[in-house]
């Protein structure tokens, strides 16, 4: 039910066009997937988040598991139906939360008990947990519980997390039985290129159809982030999926594209929308500033999402000033809109050949160029 192919290389690059293929259809790689961590992406409906160009997005096991919990979503068919999102969807497993939500657990081999942030109850989640959550609903793809160690984290660490990372992925993988669900093993190692290296052999070894960086953007400089990804780009299988975890920025977006990272999430788009930010190129427009109370233009003119092609940046300042749901809700389908494009120009500019590092469409002398 899941094929990859990879359909082009960019010469000068490792970067590749591919084609993902799962049983609720095909994605076009470099992709960007929306965060929908609650079975929603925040603050828009599915058919507005189809409009952006969005065709993959990701939900999260931890917290599907509080609320509503996944037997609700298992009965109502699974997750796609659930949410009402035909595309297909990947599934976090909780490793994040191992890390962002440190000062609620107590980690060990067996796993990771959680205190329930709604009611204080403990909550276990194992590997198999987490791999039985995923089953139950229906994502076409599930991610291997890991833990993702903090940046602060020291070098005995982080070994340790990941020694923990792989003999977990072993357990995944050992009661992972849903034909028509994807597993991907995680990578860790933080910032230490021994770790990485040696994480990737062993996430690799298990040869399953996809494999993901974890462990990025937890508080590092970002030259670590470009690091990390060149110096693993060598040691990622060539015929699967690659996704970087977490990652959002234009910037490094194109750099990991370079690299060969094939899929990207993040919660960039929607988060500035809810606080009234704008992505335009590669700067931030922060919509509340009184410099847009009577500019009368559109945030950006080459975009055609509603937010733009209907509304001016005098409006959506009204909207945000005023505390309007609709203004958070326009400036996110903006952003969203944003990285969509952003990716859909990746891809046309690898398959012209003229894609780079650095690359910016708004810049571009290539087709993208034109399209963007």
């Amino acid at each position: 039910m899941f094929e990859f192919q990879i359909k082009a290389h960019c010469s000068n690059t490792r970067a590749r066009l591919g084609e993902f293929r799962t049983p609720h259809g095909s994605i076009q790689t470099p992709i960007f997937m929306p965060v929908g961590t609650s079975a929603t992406v925040k603050g828009v409906t599915t058919t507005q988040l189809e409009k952006t160009g969005a065709s993959m997005i990701l939900a999260n096991t931890y917290h599907l598991h509080l609320q509503p919990g996944e037997q609700i979503i298992q009965d109502s068919g699974g997750i796609h139906k659930f949410m009402g999102w035909e595309g297909p969807v990947l599934t976090d497993s909780g490793g994040f939360q191992v890390f962002s939500l440190a000062k609620l657990n107590r980690i060990d081999n067996d796993g990771v008990v959680f205190r329930n942030p709604r009611d204080g109850n403990q909550i276990e989640l194992t590997p198999e947990k987490a791999i039985d959550i995923q089953m139950a609903l229906g994502s076409d793809v599930a991610m291997a519980f890991d833990q993702c160690p903090p940046y602060s984290a020291t070098e005995s660490e982080v070994e340790i997390a990941c020694k923990r990372t792989h003999a977990w992925l072993e357990r995944c993988v050992s009661v992972h039985n849903r034909p028509d669900q994807a597993l991907f093993g995680i990578i860790q190692g933080g910032g230490f290129s021994n770790l990485r290296a040696e994480s990737a052999r062993i996430v690799s070894s298990f040869d399953l159809p996809g494999i993901a960086i974890g462990g990025v953007s937890v508080g590092e400089p970002v030259n670590q982030i470009h690091r990390v990804v060149r110096d693993l780009s060598p040691y990622l299988p060539e015929g699967s999926p690659r996704y970087l975890m977490g990652i959002g920025t234009i910037k490094e977006l194109a750099i990991a594209v370079s690299q060969g990272i094939d899929l990207f999430d993040c919660v960039i788009p929607t988060r500035l929308g809810r606080h009234g930010t704008a992505l335009v190129k590669d700067q931030r427009w922060n919509l509340k500033n009184s410099c847009f109370r009577n500019d009368h233009d559109p945030i950006d003119s080459t975009c055609k999402c509603e937010a733009c092609a209907k509304h001016s940046r005098a409006y959506l300042h009204h909207l945000i000033r005023s505390n309007e749901l609709l203004g958070l809700t326009l400036l996110s389908l903006h952003n969203l809109h944003h990285l969509t494009r952003f990716a859909r120009s990746i891809r046309q500019s690898i398959s012209e050949g003229c894609f780079s590092e650095d690359f910016a469409p708004w810049n571009s002398d290539s087709q993208a160029h034109h399209t963007w």
